[in-house]
């Protein structure tokens, strides 16, 4: 099952970013409402963020498309029934189809308790996730936001948002460091619904189009 949570004006993690940033606030009154999705399977969740460990999203999506087809539900059962060789017809490279399958065998073992995650803080969850093969940091810090509403999680190795960051604060940005972290202490407790609208920057074509957040608000 999916979560949807929308984020707008009326909301209080929105009024509190744009208090203590005025250039998330602009950038946040450019996007306006958004909305994402919290996935409800967790196993689903984390074996499909190993297979879509892609070089490119429409590759992901072909992917995880193809890995659903040749199941009726993606659960441990039975991604663990399937053969190699059809996990590897869809397109799973050898180390993807071990990551993949290391995954539904620690579950029947007890290794990783996934009912166990909700209550667990962020830096457990991730020292628990990350004890699979093919699951790391970044895939971790994905888990937290996407599948367990997270709010207060930010992904400083991100690619997206460090590209989102820099464009964001550019004139602040000349200096060495990580954009992120020179801003992090003002979204918390709410980094993650920074990170959003910063994705959204990308997806949108912001970050490519030349232009500031103040040049594209004034239109």
């Amino acid at each position: 099952m999916i979560r949807s949570i929308t984020l707008n004006s009326d909301d209080e993690r929105i009024n509190y970013l744009c208090r203590n940033d005025a250039k998330l606030a602009a950038l946040i009154s450019l996007i306006g409402e958004l909305t994402f999705h919290v996935r409800g399977s967790h196993f689903e969740s984390l074996a499909l963020s190993i297979v879509g460990q892609q070089p490119s999203v429409k590759a992901a999506a072909t992917i995880n498309n193809r890995v659903r087809s040749l199941v009726s539900s993606v659960t441990p059962e039975e991604i663990d029934r399937l053969d190699p060789e059809a996990l590897r017809s869809a397109g799973l490279s050898a180390a993807k189809i071990n990551y993949i399958k290391d995954l539904s065998t620690k579950l029947p073992r007890q290794e990783i308790d996934l009912a166990l995650l909700p209550q667990l803080e962020d830096r457990e969850v991730v020292e628990m996730l990350t004890k699979v093969k093919g699951i790391g940091q970044w895939t971790a810090e994905m888990f937290l936001i996407f599948s367990l509403g997270r709010m207060n999680v930010l992904s400083l190795g991100d690619a997206g948002l460090v590209r989102g960051a820099r464009w964001l604060y550019w004139a602040e940005n000349k200096k060495d460091g990580n954009p992120l972290a020179q801003h992090a202490q003002k979204w918390s407790p709410y980094c993650s619904v920074a990170s959003l609208y910063l994705w959204e920057a990308v997806n949108r074509g912001y970050v490519d189009s030349g232009k500031t957040v103040e040049e594209l608000v004034s239109g």
